[in-house]
């Protein structure tokens, strides 16, 4: 997988990004950076298949980046389906997600 973006510039859930459960390693880095921005965030990711029109997925929290109102940075060890950005408290400016899997 190349390294795929998303950015948030509100009080919302970004779109999921879809990763490849079949990689090996599956490992993934991921990055939040944000710019001159006064807002909270935090990771999340699903198990279930968010390219399923049918169904509707459940967020987990990343158990590390949650809460966050500065750039921060983790990984994923073991399989996820999807990861997204949730911004919980927005004044301004915007993060920006980006993620890079191993394999």
């Amino acid at each position: 997988m190349r390294a795929q973006s998303i950015s948030v510039g509100s009080a919302t859930t970004s779109a999921w990004i879809p990763v490849d459960t079949n990689k090996n390693p599956f490992n993934i880095g991921f990055g939040v950076t944000i710019s001159t921005a006064v807002l909270t965030y935090k990771v999340q990711h699903t198990f279930d298949n968010v390219q399923d029109s049918t169904v509707t997925a459940v967020a987990f929290d990343h158990p590390d980046v949650t809460g966050e109102t500065t750039n921060q940075d983790g990984n994923y060890a073991f399989p996820v389906r999807a990861i997204r950005l949730n911004v919980t408290a927005y004044t301004s400016g915007s993060a920006v997600l980006t993620l890079i899997q191993a394999g």
